[in-house]
């Protein structure tokens, strides 16, 4: 085997199948939340000769020879990520944002200590307490939830629940809770049972930066995050804290819950966070919100009902409770036109999570592609004719619609040719 012998000659299959995938993201509409498009340069650092080499440890201080320049590469994107976010502390090594979660938790709680998180069919996150999860197994997980009858979380029963339970870590963040969380409340509530605060931003990492979501730094003790979704970097994790925690940070990162760093992942960070403080990335920002309110406000039109009214968000999400197809039924119609969602649970659900009575759609994709209000508005009449009929002349014809507006907004493979 030689070096330098390209993917399309050493393994012909695995080419075919990245060039499919890509083909599909080309043509379709990404309207998944937690799904978004990086940059060439993101992509160049991944595929670098950086993903050779070893690096135990941090920097200045590996286990492995021949670090000077990872160093470098590790530390520009510790500066840039605590630039970003105006934090005392980053360790970028987490691999997702569910190592990050969980290697932070190990940080502050021994196994069997109390945490509380968002119920996750409310709109948390798996890792912040489900019983399937490592979270909910490795520590005494209690939960909290939206008010079913506003979508809206409540600060009174949150803070009834903690000070009953009395958690030693409170969690705030969500994976389908299209609102603003007011970090300073839950702090308040984190103080008064002497708990940790902890905010996983995950989601809205990206409108953080832009400046267009509440700083969680200024309030949670620690912070964790993926570098994806509306932050628009590479796939993988960091952790954000204030300096008395960061020595059990970096401890529980390394060596507590990993080996060896991604460095060519690394790399990719430090390319994302540099992206984002650039002026235009403030404008993504804004423009995302833009089109999330834009497409809640058709389909809201078109007789769709949207958990809490609306969003402040990146994202919606759709009630389907009062239509007759389940939030399964709606994603595979969408799939069949190319209009790529997921169905997720909403408060008081009573389908089951592979079912669904709901379906979350984000707009991040699209504001990279570059799509605009008036594209929102097309697409928010693509959903409703699939979703008013879901018979396959429809489908068929909303499909060639969806590739003639993809085709306008080019991504890789179109864009490298024109």
């Amino acid at each position: 085997m030689t070096l330098t012998a390209r993917l399309e000659d050493l393994d012909p299959i695995v080419f075919r199948l990245v060039q499919r995938e890509t083909q599909r993201q080309e043509d379709g509409l990404e309207l998944i939340a937690s799904e978004n498009f990086t940059s060439q340069a993101v992509m160049d650092a991944m595929g670098s000769p950086l993903t050779n080499k070893y690096a135990e440890g941090y920097p200045r201080k590996r286990y492995y020879g021949g670090c000077e320049i990872v160093d470098e590469i590790e530390q520009l994107a510790i500066d840039r990520a605590k630039q970003l976010f105006g934090a005392d502390h980053a360790n970028v090594q987490p691999h997702a944002g569910s190592q990050a979660n969980l290697t932070a938790y190990m940080a502050v709680l021994k196994p069997g200590e109390k945490l509380m998180g968002m119920s996750l069919p409310h709109g948390g996150h798996l890792t912040h307490g489900h019983k399937v999860n490592h979270s909910g197994q490795i520590f005494h997980s209690v939960q909290y939830g939206v008010d079913e009858s506003t979508g809206l979380i409540d600060m009174d029963p949150v803070r009834e629940l903690a000070l009953g339970e009395r958690p030693k870590l409170i969690i705030a963040g969500s994976s389908a809770y299209p609102r603003i969380i007011d970090f300073a409340a839950f702090a308040d509530v984190a103080r008064e049972v002497d708990a940790v605060f902890l905010v996983d931003m995950a989601h809205f990492a990206g409108l953080v930066a832009g400046g267009h979501y509440p700083n969680p730094v200024e309030h949670a003790q620690i912070v964790t995050s993926t570098t994806h979704k509306t932050l628009r970097g590479p796939r993988g994790g960091f952790i954000l804290c204030r300096n008395e925690f960061a020595k059990a940070v970096d401890k529980s990162v390394f060596p507590g819950g990993q080996g060896g760093p991604l460095e060519h992942v690394i790399a990719a960070k430090a390319v994302a966070f540099g992206q984002a403080l650039q002026p235009a990335f403030k404008e993504y920002g804004a423009q995302v919100i833009r089109n999330a309110k834009k497409l809640g406000e058709v389909l809201a039109q078109r007789g769709y009902d949207l958990v809490s009214g609306g969003t402040d968000t990146h994202l919606i999400l759709v009630d389907l409770r009062h239509k007759d197809f389940s939030g399964k039924d709606a994603e595979e119609a969408l799939g069949r036109a190319g209009i790529h969602v997921n169905k997720n649970t909403v408060p008081g659900d009573p389908l089951s999570p592979f079912v669904t009575s709901g379906l979350r759609i984000g707009t991040p994709a699209l504001t990279t592609r570059g799509m605009c209000e008036e594209e929102m508005a097309l697409i928010g009449d693509f959903i409703a004719r699939v979703l008013a009929s879901r018979d396959e002349e429809t489908i068929d014809a909303v499909a060639t619609e969806v590739r003639e507006l993809a085709e306008s907004f080019p991504l890789y493979i179109s864009a490298a040719t024109t």
